[in-house]
């Protein structure tokens, strides 16, 4: 037997894949199934031309066969073979790849399908293997020849008996490690899950002898062991099936399967698409949030098959974050692999297949919005947050592709609406979105500065969702309109006339005012009356971009930046108590103080915020109760 050296790259890149490309050691078996049914098909293709090839399609298996004494395995096929020439450049120059070649080189080649784009696939065999023999013979060839390796060292080529065409692939499984239990991949259960997991949907049967206990013929209760041949794998995605061969409860069935949710999904997106890159897509939207989804240990992701062979199982480049918690796969025939199945070669095909799988998700969750909405409204509540988060991040850099998906409850429909229907009620010569925020519905509802502008018709978006003011902030606007907090200092709904003479009365009392600020410390921007308030007597509101509810969430959050809104406090000047304001900085200016401060700390509590000295507050009331 001849002994020959891998060139000096190829002994160089061979230990190099062997001791880190490959991290997931079993992946080895997917790529010799995958070479095995690369054969077949190679075969299967020659013989729609020639005739004196006998074999039906049905007739190609793979088989695995398990030795754990001697602790082998044995990969064999009944594709087209290899001569002499062909292991040679196959298997003894490392990155040669056989299928690459003959499917550039025939016309026709897309009516086959060869998994396996590069050779170096075959020598993952050595991460499991002290030493690993080919026994080959091509078809149209008299003579069959052996290929031998146990890796760096180099391989010996010599004349084979082997007396049918294809190829046999016997791996003698490495000595366990304390780091590594090589022993499991001679488990019979082992090799049935990673058939399973990465060559479910390969073309041809891959078969195994495995031995079961069966009860003897003739007894009741005497079993035997008896070896029988099984097939490992389905063979036909399901995804790969015409839409009217498949029910929805295969379609559940499937998912509960292979994503573990047992709860049916709300949406399945099941497409086939064709184009610059051609694939087959399988989603679902699940219809509760996964228990880990908002853990570091969550991973987002689709399982990435090419031609039915599973290549990654969490491909996080084909969703954007916005979308994380749709599962399923994508299967496509022109994903270019490196030498590893596990990295792509052109990430330009990724991104490709990623924008046309975000605006499906997108064109199937508008659909269920316009046509569905109790559905969606199911999906909102579950998943809404998240959309908002995808809208809000990266500084609105998503914006777009998501406001028309956002609901808000509305004032005045008592339901979730859509930015683009509030806008379509809006009344003539509003110009603005008005919104309020607060812990829950019936709380915002109350809000002194709610009352007004719903005793002046407008509808009021009420935002309980902590993200939810912080989207708007990024959004600006919705069809050219502003958005606009109730409790802003800022908000324009009197008339010209109105406001002058608010602006009259705020100057000829500004001494009062001032006592009152002087009360407060730094607590307050200023004092003031207001319009906005209509059966109520104080309110507080904001100024700038930090509003009181921003306040409340920014500093909830564990990093404690201490944000501070800038506040005003406003007194409703049609209220009793405005009188007696003004009647106490006339004659008790140290009960205007006290009165100041149980008014201020009132108002904070109408916003949800805490009392600095509820004590102080408590003693002050009663003793206003008692006099």
């Amino acid at each position: 037997m001849e002994k020959k050296q891998f060139k000096a790259e190829s002994k160089r890149l061979l230990d190099l894949m062997i001791n880190s490309i490959y991290t997931n050691k079993e992946i080895f078996l997917r790529e010799l199934i995958s070479n095995a049914s690369d054969a077949i098909d190679k075969l299967y293709y020659k013989s729609l031309t020639d005739s004196n090839i006998k074999l039906k399609k049905e007739d190609y298996k793979i088989k695995i066969e398990l030795d754990k004494e001697k602790r082998i395995i044995t990969i064999t096929d009944n594709g087209i073979g290899m001569n002499s020439e062909e292991l040679e450049n196959n298997l003894g120059t490392i990155a040669k790849s056989g299928s690459l070649a003959f499917k550039e080189n025939n016309e026709q080649k897309d009516d086959v399908d060869i998994i396996g784009q590069f050779g170096v696939g075959f020598y993952s065999a050595f991460m499991v293997s002290e030493s690993v023999k080919v026994e080959s013979k091509a078809y149209g060839s008299d003579k069959a020849y052996s290929w031998f390796s146990t890796g760096v060292e180099g391989y010996q080529m010599e004349e084979s008996n082997k007396s049918d065409v294809g190829t046999t692939i016997t791996l003698v499984i490495k000595q366990d490690t304390d780091e590594e239990k090589y022993s499991e991949f001679l488990d019979e259960y082992k090799i049935r899950s990673i058939v399973k997991k990465y060559s479910d949907y390969i073309h041809y049967p891959i078969q195994m002898e495995v031995e079961r206990q069966k009860l003897k013929e003739g007894t009741k209760d005497e079993y035997e062991k008896v070896k029988e041949i099984e097939t490992l794998n389905s063979m036909i995605p399901i995804w790969k099936k015409k839409k009217g061969e498949v029910t929805d409860e295969e379609l559940n069935s499937f998912y509960s399967e292979k994503f573990y949710d047992f709860e049916k999904p709300l949406r399945v997106i099941n497409s086939e698409v064709e184009g610059q890159y051609s694939y087959n897509m399988l989603l679902y939207i699940p219809s509760h949030v996964p228990y880990d989804f908002y853990t570091k240990d969550f991973e987002k992701g689709l399982q990435l098959y090419s031609n039915g062979v599973l290549i990654m199982d969490k491909c996080k480049d084909l969703l954007p974050d916005y979308y994380s918690f749709v599962k399923g796969l994508v299967d496509s025939q022109d994903l270019s692999l490196n030498i590893s199945r596990e990295i792509l070669q052109h990430d330009r095909q990724l991104k490709v297949i990623a924008k046309s799988i975000e605006k499906k998700i997108k064109s199937e969750l508008t659909s269920m919005l316009n046509h569905k909405r109790d559905e969606y409204i199911k999906f909102f509540e579950v998943f809404g947050t998240q959309l908002k988060f995808g809208a809000y991040d990266n500084y609105g850099m998503n914006k777009d592709e998501l406001k028309d998906l956002l609901l808000f409850y509305s004032s005045t429909e008592k339901k979730l609406v859509t930015l683009k229907e509030y806008v379509d009620r809006m009344k003539d010569g509003q110009d603005k979105i008005y919104y309020s925020c607060g812990e829950t519905i019936d709380k915002i509802d109350l809000l002194p500065q709610v009352e007004a502008i719903k005793d002046k018709g407008y509808e009021i978006l009420y935002l309980t969702d902590n993200i939810d003011e912080f989207v708007f902030q990024v959004l600006m606007n919705y069809d050219g309109k502003q958005f606009a907090n109730v409790s802003a200092d800022n908000i324009d709904i009197e008339s010209k006339e109105e406001k002058e003479q608010l602006e009259k009365k705020n100057e000829e009392y500004k001494d009062l005012f001032q006592t009152m600020k002087e009360s407060l410390g730094n607590a307050v921007e200023g004092v003031r009356f207001t319009h906005r308030l209509k059966n109520h007597p104080v309110c507080l509101v904001s100024e700038g971009n930090i509003s009181i509810e921003m306040e409340k969430v920014i500093n909830s959050m564990p990093n404690n930046q201490n944000v501070k809104a800038k506040t005003f406090l406003e007194i409703n000047d049609s209220h009793p108590i405005s009188k007696k304001l003004k009647d106490l900085y006339d004659n008790n200016k140290e009960t205007l103080s006290e009165y100041t401060k149980v008014l201020y700390s009132q108002a904070r509590l109408i916003e949800g915020l805490t009392i600095e000295n509820p004590t102080e507050i408590s003693n002050l009331i009663c003793k206003f109760m008692a006099e």
